[in-house]
């Protein structure tokens, strides 16, 4: 008989963040994230990651209690709590990290998610077996990901903030800068840089800097929506040839078809697809070429799966979107793109810039991917001392519970006021 589910807990936490800079503002000096550990009859625990912004912790409340008496093998229940409510969220239209708009669905997604994967974890470990195979079986035994190049400040104007070791990056110089210590760190064999932040022609001068320094490294700028139609058409007349794909060049479903109609790069989101309801339109609009999934938002690894399934059919690319996490999400992030035959491009992660983790031997990169473990679960244990410091944490600055990029950069600038339009 299955395990059954007798107990789900919920951990709020701010991790350190870098000052990385986007179209939008910059990050704060610490970042919400949600642990949840779901343990059963038996006394295995799961462990799953999401945001933990204050929406997600109150879908997360309120869903936790329906799990308790569901058996671990109940996936598809557990993708199906409270289904349907779609409604806009009015009071923060905008999801963190410049993915498009947040919905009470988006938002209960993410948090079966969480749950799901936690599911998967404990139900892997009471079986023995890694969760890719419960997901149908590892395809490749390592997964590449690419090295996420931001521009940033050296360090945060926030007094007391934490500081970090990859130091100002404000022009190319810098970004290739960035780009070699990456190498470094992690052998990372692709880059993307998240653009939005200068002028388009500064940020087209780095990635032309980036193709003279790492002349064998797939290239890819991602503006988060930032540029006009005009603009986005002439930094991919520049770029043809040098970035694989644009990312996000234009925040409009109708205004990336007629670029690519116009220009033939191909461009990849994951602001204008991030549900089901929204993959028609693009697709039948040829206004994507990649998608970038996200377990998180797409509400789990069998539904990544999904995606990548219908992506196939339709004859677009697929690779998977990054925010800011740790390394449970990286490790579910892992074991579903081993499982992903049609896995397109190198998977973003914003792993490295990452000083603090939840469990107890983090993740390290070599030749810029993850070997694909086959030990039981997600392959991870809990660091149970630092869940509780970072919790501790998350109780003693109530201010930074919710990711506000606008609110930090106007730490440094009181009038800041983010773009209400396409920004170039």
């Amino acid at each position: 008989m299955s395990p059954v589910i007798t107990d789900v807990r919920l951990t709020p936490i701010l991790i350190a963040d870098a000052p990385l800079l986007n179209v939008g503002g910059v990050h704060q000096p610490y970042t919400p994230r949600l642990i949840v550990e779901l343990e059963t009859d038996s006394g295995t625990v799961g462990l799953g990651e999401t945001y933990g912004d204050h929406q997600y912790l109150a879908r997360a409340t309120e869903l936790a209690p329906k799990l308790i008496g569901m058996p671990v093998t109940a996936i598809n229940a557990i993708r199906l709590l409270d289904a349907g409510d779609t409604r806009l969220l009015d009071d923060n239209p905008v999801a963190g990290g410049l993915r498009g708009t947040l919905t009470t669905d988006k938002v209960r997604l993410s948090i079966v998610s969480a749950f799901e994967t936690a599911a998967l974890d404990a139900h892997g470990r009471e079986l023995g077996l890694p969760v890719h195979a419960l997901l149908g079986g590892k395809v490749r035994d390592r997964v590449d990901y690419s090295g996420y190049l931001f521009y940033k400040w050296a360090e945060h104007p926030t007094p007391n903030a934490p500081a970090d070791e990859w130091g100002e990056v404000l022009d190319p110089d810098g970004v290739v800068r960035l780009a070699e210590k990456f190498s470094a760190h992690g052998g990372f064999r692709s880059f993307k840089l998240k653009g939005g932040v200068f002028p388009p022609e500064e940020e087209v001068a780095a990635i032309i800097a980036l193709a003279k320094a790492f002349p064998e490294h797939p290239l890819r700028l991602d503006p988060n929506g930032g540029w006009s139609p005009a603009t986005a058409t002439t930094v991919a007349e520049q770029l043809t040839g040098i970035v694989e794909y644009l990312e996000d060049p234009t925040a409009r479903v109708a205004d990336m078809a007629e670029l690519h109609r116009r220009t033939g790069m191909p461009l990849a989101t994951n602001m204008i697809v991030t549900a089901v309801d929204e993959i028609r339109p693009a697709f039948d609009a040829n206004a994507v070429q990649v998608v970038l999934s996200d377990h998180h938002f797409w509400g789990g690894l069998h539904a990544t799966r999904d995606l990548a399934a219908v992506c196939h059919a339709y004859g677009k690319g697929i690779s998977m979107h990054s925010n800011t996490h740790l390394g449970i999400s990286l490790a579910a992030m892992t074991h579903v793109a081993a499982t992903v035959a049609h896995l397109d491009y190198a998977c973003d992660t914003h792993y490295p810039w990452q000083a603090e983790d939840v469990i107890t031997d983090p993740f390290t990169f070599t030749d810029g991917a993850i070997e694909v473990t086959d030990t039981p679960g997600l392959g991870i244990d809990l660091d149970r001392d630092a869940l509780a410091r970072l919790h501790e944490r998350w109780q003693r600055l109530p201010a930074l519970r919710d990711r506000d990029d606008v609110a930090a950069m106007r730490v440094a600038d009181p009038d800041y006021r983010p773009p209400g339009s396409p920004k170039y």
